[in-house]
């Protein structure tokens, strides 16, 4: 009986350390597939595991919704939006928020994982030449940046992701939100 209680105890903690259903349809595409694959059901296999990665690309994206930047002083900020692409259109992760300021214009905060586009554009920031030909290159913090003519910064951390941020404010505006992108989390998914 004992045994019992602390083996429900340890289901318990460790399902809590879990997000509720999200988890537990991960978890279930994962086996689903594992029955799959075992009973030499390849393409239901593949289906299963692609829906398990679908789900992956979905918890990533709220992981990144979480670290888009508060409004700055005077501004007022969107819901946050996460979206997440498969592979079979090159993959993609994303979250975003749309701020206003006081005079109306906008900035637009985006973060983009999970896709093999952003390690071909951390071949841009790492070639000086060409980073400078796209724009000014620019510190963010300790990050390399990209900035363009209109202002907009493009920044990838940890080789992982892409930090985009544009819209209709001025250089000095979407550089501070740039800098309010909370990178040292976002460098540890």
């Amino acid at each position: 009986m004992r045994m019992m209680r602390l083996a429900f105890v340890t289901m318990i903690a460790g399902m809590a350390a879990l997000p509720a259903h999200a988890a537990d349809d991960i978890l279930d595409a994962i086996d689903q597939g594992r029955k799959a694959y075992q009973a030499g059901d390849l393409a239901g296999a593949k289906q299963s595991l692609d829906l398990a990665s679908q789900l992956i690309g979905q918890k990533n994206a709220e992981g990144f919704a979480a670290l888009l930047p508060a409004p700055l002083p005077g501004w007022k900020a969107e819901k946050a939006e996460t979206a997440s692409v498969g592979v079979a259109v090159f993959g993609a992760s994303t979250a975003s928020r749309r701020y206003t300021g006081p005079n109306g214009n906008e900035v637009e905060v985006r973060i983009t994982g999970d896709s093999a586009m952003v390690m071909q554009f951390a071949q841009f920031l790492i070639n000086p030449a060409i980073a400078g030909a796209m724009g000014k290159i620019v510190r963010v913090g300790s990050q390399r940046a990209i900035q363009t003519h209109d202002g907009s910064i493009n920044m990838v951390v940890n080789n992982k992701f892409l930090v985009t941020v544009e819209g209709s404010a001025d250089a000095a505006s979407k550089l501070a939100y740039a800098q309010a992108v909370d990178v040292a989390k976002l460098s540890k998914m």
